[in-house]
């Protein structure tokens, strides 16, 4: 019997006689758990489970190209703030298009890696820079970025359209 080990199609590696470490109906396994299901969430409540997430990832573009990046926020007002640099694709981006913005997308999630039971929220809507001086020291204050480096700017994102999935047993 063969498994396979890598979950991607063009990188996935088939051993002979391999047996998964755990088996599917172990206890604590998700298959014990029974049928999952999903249940929508409303714009609000995405918003909240949004506001207590400890990291998100942003979606822009880059070089005509979907690039992700793992951020830490803070929600604002209803938009979600994240510093960055000023050389940052993001940053100048948001900065090209000005008042306009650029559309990006912001996703957060909460799932146990054992149940696969949580939630998942998607933002999607316009980024732009933030340019009130007191505004940007005051997120300077409040979110610490994980880069070791300078983040002197940020952006906020104005989400026009709120998502998200509750994954339940």
């Amino acid at each position: 019997m063969s498994h396979t080990r890598h979950q991607s199609p063009r990188t996935a590696v088939r051993t002979a006689g391999s047996r998964p470490a755990v088996a599917p109906a172990a206890a604590g396994h998700p298959l014990s758990c029974g049928p999952r299901h999903t249940v929508e969430l409303t714009a609000v409540q995405a918003m909240a489970l949004l506001g207590g997430a400890p990291l998100g990832r942003i979606v822009f573009t880059r070089r005509a190209l979907p690039a992700v990046r793992p951020v830490n926020h803070l929600l604002d007002g209803g938009q979600i703030v994240i510093r960055t640099h000023r050389d940052s694709d993001l940053f100048h981006q948001a900065r090209q298009h000005g008042g306009l913005g650029v559309v990006v997308a912001y996703q957060a999630d909460d799932i146990d890696p054992l149940t696969h039971l949580g939630w998942s929220v998607v933002a999607t809507g316009y980024c732009r820079p933030v340019t009130d001086p007191e505004a940007l020291l005051r997120y300077q204050r409040l979110i610490r970025p994980w880069p070791d480096r300078p983040m002197e700017a940020a952006v906020r994102i104005s989400p026009d359209l709120v998502t998200g999935v509750r994954l339940t047993a």
